[in-house]
């Protein structure tokens, strides 16, 4: 018994934490992500865009659940600084585990577009586009090539790719080419054993778009009343599938669009 005690510890000890990147880990659903992640045993690093203060708070509290954290600035609507973060980013793993690979990657980052089609700037559609798509596409190439075999990538999407609410033309159409690029990159990525899968939250209580859907009463009703469960979503009903799919028991899922929203507008 002491013997077989004796080289599970070994074991444990040995073994390597897997390592998650979370853009846009300092509020809402990435931070969300970013402490599930850590509370299944995950290393965390996560990005954030000015606000270095609620990403110290995130790596603090990543910290203190015993996990490795540390936080990166990034603007990923901004496709020219890619090639210096990973620069630091392989830089850091390297220091910290001696070498420059990692498992999981969850493009997270994003912000919010309500505006009618017939209203819609070419400025706008093009902000929302580089942020939603461009960021996205690029930022995963560049970093594909220190995911390690066995790793995973997940996209983050919007219930609003299959609901339909005037204002959210643009935002929505940047999502739905996230899905369809998720399950081109889960083929092609499938010699590797990474898997990708892409999860699509409902209307979701942060401060997305302002935090309309949180502050905003009669919104929030409204969705509430929309939505099987009767309530609208919290950031805690996301972070929980992202962290689920980074597991081996989610070893089997490929590929998939998984939709997080209570069942709402059934």
């Amino acid at each position: 018994m002491n013997k077989k005690y004796l080289e599970l510890k070994k074991n444990k000890m040995n073994k390597k934490n897997k390592i998650a990147l979370v853009t846009g880990g300092s509020r809402g659903l990435g931070k969300s992500m970013a402490i599930a992640l850590a509370s299944k045993g995950i290393d965390v690093m996560i990005t954030y865009h000015t606000n270095e203060e609620a990403a110290d708070n995130v790596v603090s509290e990543i910290r203190s659940l015993g996990q490795k954290a540390v936080a990166f600035r990034l603007d990923t609507s901004k496709t020219g600084l890619f090639d210096n973060f990973v620069k630091e980013v392989t830089a850091y793993l390297q220091e910290q585990t001696g070498h420059p690979n990692f498992d999981f990657l969850i493009n997270n980052a994003g912000t919010a577009l309500y505006a009618l089609a017939a209203e819609t700037t070419e400025e706008q559609l093009d902000a929302t586009f580089n942020i939603h798509y461009k960021g996205v596409f690029f930022l995963t190439q560049k970093i594909l090539p220190f995911i390690n075999e066995g790793g995973s990538i997940i996209n983050i999407s919007s219930g609003l790719s299959r609901m339909t609410f005037p204002g959210s033309s643009v935002y929505a159409s940047m999502k739905g080419a996230v899905e369809i690029l998720t399950r081109y990159l889960a083929k092609e990525l499938g010699p590797r054993k990474i898997r990708v899968n892409v999860v699509a939250p409902g209307a979701i209580e942060t401060d997305f778009g302002g935090g309309r859907t949180r502050d905003n009463k009669e919104i929030n009703e409204r969705i509430a009343g929309l939505t099987s469960l009767g309530r609208v979503g919290l950031p805690g009903d996301i972070g929980g599938v992202v962290a689920f799919l980074c597991t081996e028991d989610a070893g089997w899922i490929n590929a998939q669009r998984i939709e997080v929203s209570g069942g709402q507008a059934l």
